[in-house]
């Protein structure tokens, strides 16, 4: 059996949005590159025809993974009232115990992670040391450079 694809109504209806472009728009766009390109002549010498083929190959394989996770999909619904636990849809505030500095992470399904606005995965090293934890509670993540902990300061949707 396929692993679950955890995530929000918002990551679903992202992968939706990207399945039907990509069925739509960039395989017309594609078909009509190879169109093109088949005007140049001999397709053995024809690099524009390469290029345009491995695109549609490109296209077609995205299509493939995101029909595979929709498939898989687990949604995470909206947490109800405030979470006395770290879990999957949470907003945690922590602080590095080592430098004294608070950050703030969205923990997300691995398909929504996006590290730059502070979505982190519930399978990466932070968010498993996270997940579960509550407020007041110590996280350790083991990182390349050494230990790193963080104590929970709040959780919240």
């Amino acid at each position: 059996m396929a692993k679950a694809v955890k995530m929000t109504e918002e990551g679903l209806k992202k992968l939706q949005d990207e399945l039907e472009s990509l069925k739509t728009k960039g395989r017309a766009d594609i078909a009509e590159k190879i169109k093109i390109a088949r005007g140049y002549g001999d397709l053995s010498e024809n690099s524009e025809y390469d290029e345009a083929k491995n695109e549609q190959a490109k296209i077609e394989a995205r299509i493939v993974e995101i029909e595979a996770m929709l498939k898989n999909a687990e949604i995470i619904s909206d947490i109800k009232g405030a979470p006395k636990i770290v879990k999957v849809g949470a907003k945690v505030k922590v602080l590095d115990v080592e430098l004294n500095e608070e950050f703030e992470y969205y923990i997300v399904g691995s398909t929504e992670a996006d590290p730059v606005k502070n979505k982190i995965s519930d399978e990466s090293p932070v968010g498993k040391a996270l997940i579960g934890k509550k407020t007041g509670n110590e996280a350790v993540v083991e990182a390349p450079a050494g230990e790193i902990r963080y104590k929970i300061l709040k959780i919240s949707k």
